[in-house]
């Protein structure tokens, strides 16, 4: 049972290949630059970002959080660690907590695009057991700042293996857990929230319950996005 596992959530998240075309309007030739940066005001805070719906999935529990559950700025990403744009966004992302401390909360879910990327359940996978663990965002780092290291290699296992060695992990029950039934749940639950809010390509990205256009992504309009969030809060 557990070897299939992994098959069978390939067949839950397949949805996601419907959303394959607006995801191949990000990238082109395999990575392409974030928009360069333009004017936006507070305004666009609220203007420039769409509602999601309620009553979807809660995702995986626990969610994967940085940041304190009061923050006035919540930013919520279902994101592909093969994704090659999900890497671009990463350090913007690492910029942003670091700039608004306690003000912001980051939460990750899982959305991988598994036919647009050989690889991504089982980064996904590793992320999910090294989190079981304890060290969910020291391998997500990993993952996403070594991303074109493994991204074209066959077999990622041994790569991957050796990020849980690296973290220091238990590397038998990391090899258990990879292909276990929390994992899995946990990757069907967030994918099951993606779809719930009409995710359909990476990153996605919501603050405070609305979607981020992907041209408000880089670092000088998301800043200005967020801070707004703040103001508004008080």
């Amino acid at each position: 049972m557990k070897r299939i596992l992994p098959f069978i959530i390939i067949l839950l998240v397949l949805g996601v290949a419907v959303g394959s075309a607006y995801y191949l309007k990000r990238t082109s030739n395999g990575v392409q630059p974030l928009p360069p940066s333009a004017n936006v005001s507070a305004n666009d805070a609220s203007q420039g970002t769409t509602p999601v719906t309620s009553g979807v999935s809660a995702g995986a529990e626990p969610a994967h959080v940085l940041g304190p559950a009061n923050a006035p700025a919540k930013l919520e990403e279902f994101g592909d660690f093969e994704c090659p744009p999900c890497g671009l966004v990463h350090p913007i992302l690492v910029e942003m907590k670091r700039e608004f401390g306690d003000q912001l909360q980051i939460t990750f879910r899982e959305f991988p695009l598994t036919q647009l990327h050989p690889h991504a359940l089982a980064a996904a996978s590793s992320a999910e057991a090294a989190g079981l663990q304890g060290k969910f965002w020291e391998m997500h780092d990993l993952l996403y700042e070594h991303q074109k290291d493994w991204h074209e290699t066959f077999d990622v296992r041994p790569i991957f293996e050796g990020y849980a060695t690296q973290l220091g992990l238990d590397l038998e029950r990391f090899k258990q857990d990879v292909n276990g039934n929390v994992v899995a749940r946990r990757i069907t639950a967030d994918g099951s929230r993606g779809h719930g809010f009409g995710v359909k390509g990476t990153p996605t990205v919501f603050l405070n319950g609305k979607e981020v256009p992907f041209e408000s992504l880089p670092a000088e309009k998301l800043r200005i996005l967020i801070r707004a969030a703040i103001t508004s809060s008080k």
